[in-house]
């Protein structure tokens, strides 16, 4: 009987367990999980979960049952020490041994984290990754705190949103010319700047943090403009790398995150990868997306792929990001992008970035603009490109915009 190992119990290995099953695949199905429950979403962990309005079990992405039932080996609480691909075992941390027929790797990202020698170790410096995480800096949520949140992308800017909605201090600090500069465009990040400020978040740009102060548990911050500012914790955004050391060490092809082919396949013809430590082609460029939408359909894609397909894996980019009233939906990457549209709303607080290369459209950032989110992203997946001048004529009908 074949048996598929899962290693890492994220949303891309959930989906691609049950996945296997949906498609009839009836061999033995290992899942394994550093952690100690169930997968879960996480997305929420920055905001509904920390803000207290999401209980543990509805983070959960399906019942523990769910994996008894479709005889899918639960295996949490443990974690991977090698990957040897000529005998096609894995070795756990405790030094057992599994055998495997084919194995996929699933392990997203680890956060980034400061240097000891700044202060990254103190007490009351948290970064937002996982359960564990969360539920460690959840009680400095506290009102009247004061807090630091350190990198100005969109973690950090959750963070922001949630301190400031439960009543705290909130100093944010990027050290690039503005927040979000690496992931989209001015407009954007104009649109967070007006937001946050509205909310009382006092936002540093151009200025990084030189150290963080304090014997054992951080008590203050001095920035890289010399400003000393006191603080009772800090949050840590400042982006994530792929985990790409199981790989790595088996000799497997990496670069920016674990190279795969169009079927989702690694270097190793019985070793496949999906989600944030997976690299794919897309248009032709390696690129490796951090979303809950790719690690979905990467992972289903290199199921059936498993079970016997032969389908390659088209990414649709998809992302989203929740701040106090503001829902962003962002479609398609901005990547090489000449010019940003604005097209605006007839209600306040309504507006939708379309990104051009020359006649390109490329991308589109809609704040609780929804109806506009899904045109674009249905225009991108078509390959069209409508006239900017329509785009941000008001007048114009932009669904539309979608007829042949």
């Amino acid at each position: 009987m074949s048996h598929v190992v899962v290693v890492g119990a994220g949303q891309a290995g959930a989906s691609l367990v049950a996945k296997l099953r949906q498609v009839g695949f009836d061999g033995k199905i290992t899942l394994i999980g550093g952690e100690k429950v169930p997968p879960y979403q996480r997305p929420p962990l920055s905001k509904a979960y920390l803000l207290g309005e999401m209980a543990q079990e509805r983070l959960y992405l399906r019942p523990e049952e769910f994996y008894a039932d479709n005889n899918i080996f639960l295996r949490l609480g443990t974690w991977v020490r090698e990957v040897d691909p000529a005998a096609k075992t894995i070795t756990f941390s405790d030094g057992e041994q599994i055998a495997y027929d084919e194995l996929a790797l699933t392990i997203g990202a680890v956060p980034r984290k400061l240097p000891a020698a700044i202060g990254g170790d103190l007490e009351g410096v948290f970064a937002v990754r996982d359960l564990t995480d969360a539920d460690a800096m959840a009680p400095a949520f506290t009102a009247g705190k004061r807090v630091l949140i350190i990198g100005g992308g969109y973690i950090g800017l959750e963070a922001a949103a949630v301190a400031s909605k439960l009543g705290l201090e909130v100093t944010l600090v990027e050290m690039a010319d503005r927040i979000l500069q690496r992931v989209a465009a001015a407009e954007t990040s104009d649109y967070f700047r007006a937001l946050h400020m509205e909310h009382g978040v006092t936002i540093r740009e151009g200025v990084g943090l030189d150290c963080l102060l304090g014997q054992n548990h951080v008590t203050g911050a001095r920035l890289t403009d010399g400003t000393e500012i006191e603080i009772d914790f800090a949050v840590v955004g400042v982006g994530i790398a792929p985990a790409t050391i199981l790989a790595e060490t088996a000799h497997i092809k990496v670069g920016n995150g674990i190279e795969t082919d169009a079927h989702g396949r690694t270097s190793d013809p019985h070793i496949w990868a999906a989600g944030d430590c997976a690299s794919c082609l897309f248009h032709g460029e390696r690129i490796r997306l951090e979303s809950v939408g790719n690690a979905i359909d990467q992972a289903e894609t290199v199921a059936r792929n498993i079970a016997g397909e032969d389908i390659p894996y088209v990414p649709k980019p998809w992302f989203w990001s929740d701040q106090y009233d503001c829902k962003l939906q962002i479609a398609g990457l901005n990547s090489g992008y000449t010019d940003v549209y604005v097209r605006k709303g007839d209600a306040a607080g309504v507006q939708s970035h379309w990104y051009y290369k020359g006649d390109q459209l490329l991308a589109v950032d809609a704040m609780n603009d929804p109806r506009n989110y899904m045109i674009g992203k249905r225009l991108i997946e078509a390959g069209r490109s409508p006239d900017p001048a329509l785009v941000t004529d008001p007048a114009t009908d932009m669904k539309a915009l979608l007829k042949p």
